[in-house]
């Protein structure tokens, strides 16, 4: 207690988050260990927690600290509510990683997360109101990113009439929970973590290519919600929407390449090698997110990617701990709110990074056996097990490094 009383409230939001994200990691090796040795745990249930928590405990609050530390002004970010509601938005994820595991959807997480929806929507009232007027490109599109985070909520609302009406194996039901994913990984945590990234260049900015690229990139999003929807409803006219937006998808990035490259030079010079790295990694997770959906435009590919459960979590991963935790961290790193001289969080990042390209890895092969082959992997299990391990040891060091820099302005 006496350490977090000398800690600013913006640090101990980042510990909160980074302990999110390392009881996540530790769930998710959990699931892994249940197919080596078999433990009496409900499976199902054990996905929801780890999906939950890592989803809104660590993606979301991150990028609830650094919209607060980069784009609410110093006068306004003092509130106590940003503070309140940070803590009380933490509440509804210990919630939720408390009573997942215990009961799966019921009264008592049902309760907790649409505790966190109604935070969040007081999140966004205030960010509407405290963000400056300026039309910047980071501005434009935080928010953006805060309309799709409650457009993405109405999938969530129509979960219980669907439910009630037709039941949970209704395409209705079905539908209604990938339009919240869509629009939450694709609209409110993509455009987030890209108006994060953009703060970071200032006005340096080709605001003509910057214009084009942020309204393909709208289009593109609306566009691709088409490929889960043909999940459930055959058409042609749905496969030619999905090919149309991927398409839209990839001029767009052309037009976020020309739009940052006069600057790319001078940024990487300003950055210390663990901030390039993990940059790297979410431009590079990014560039191969990209690269699978134009593959799956190929309609044999298309009907197997949500077919084959490998495939599925590969690409959640590739977006979730590569996209958008490469720029979390990247973000943290350059704004020295991580040590980048720290041993510890070097070796830590090191870790992490590994575990994460080596399970990306066993996913995609073993998915590829599994069509091609109708096989399994040898050794899949262990070897993701392993990989999922040294994500869960490079967090640990991250925590670690972070704890240990705060020992040391204490004492």
């Amino acid at each position: 207690m006496k350490l977090l009383s000398k800690m600013s409230s913006q640090k101990s939001w980042m510990i909160c988050c980074f302990l999110n994200f390392l009881i996540a990691s530790v769930i998710g090796l959990l699931m892994r260990y249940v197919y080596l040795f078999p433990l009496n745990i409900n499976y199902a249930f054990l996905l929801h927690a780890h999906s939950h928590v890592a989803m809104l405990g660590w993606a979301y609050l991150m990028i609830y600290v650094l919209i607060v530390r980069f784009f609410i002004p110093e006068e306004k970010k003092e509130k106590p509510v940003y503070n309140r509601l940070f803590w009380l938005t933490e509440f509804s994820v210990i919630g939720m990683m408390i009573s997942f595991p215990i009961q799966g959807y019921a009264l008592f997480s049902i309760i907790f997360s649409t505790l966190h929806i109604v935070l969040s929507y007081v999140f966004c009232r205030l960010l509407w109101k405290d963000i400056p007027k300026e039309k910047t490109p980071a501005e434009i599109l935080l928010r953006v990113s805060v309309l799709f985070m409650v457009f993405s909520t109405f999938g969530v609302w129509c979960l219980g009439p669907a439910v009630g009406m037709l039941g949970k194996e209704s395409v209705f039901y079905q539908i209604a929970i990938q339009f919240f994913l869509h629009f939450q990984f694709n609209g409110w945590f993509l455009f987030a973590v890209l108006a994060l990234f953009l703060k970071q260049f200032e006005d340096k900015i080709d605001t003509k290519s910057f214009k084009i690229f942020f309204i393909l990139l709208i289009i593109a999003t609306f566009l691709t919600f088409a490929f889960p929807v043909s999940w459930f409803v055959k058409s042609s006219f749905l496969s030619g929407i999905n090919t149309f937006g991927v398409i839209v998808q990839l001029i767009a990035f052309v037009f976020f390449y020309k739009m940052l490259r006069p600057q790319i030079r001078t940024f990487k010079a300003t950055l210390d090698p663990s901030a390039k790295r993990v940059y790297g990694l979410a431009l590079g997770s990014l560039f191969l997110k990209i690269s699978i959906q134009l593959l799956v435009l190929i309609p044999n590919l298309a009907e197997v990617s949500h077919q084959v459960r490998n495939f599925v979590i590969g690409f959640i991963h590739l977006t979730t701990l590569g996209i958008i935790t490469g720029f979390l961290i990247g973000i943290l790193i350059e704004n020295k709110l991580l040590s980048h001289q720290s041993y510890l969080l070097r070796t830590g990042l090191k870790s992490f990074i590994f575990g994460y390209i080596g399970t990306e890895l066993f996913l995609f092969l073993q998915g590829g056996f599994i069509y091609f082959r109708n096989e399994a992997l040898f050794g899949y299990h262990e070897g993701v097990f392993v990989m999922s391990f040294l994500i869960v040891i490079g967090l640990f060091l991250i925590v670690a490094s972070i704890f240990k820099k705060i020992l040391k302005l204490c004492l």
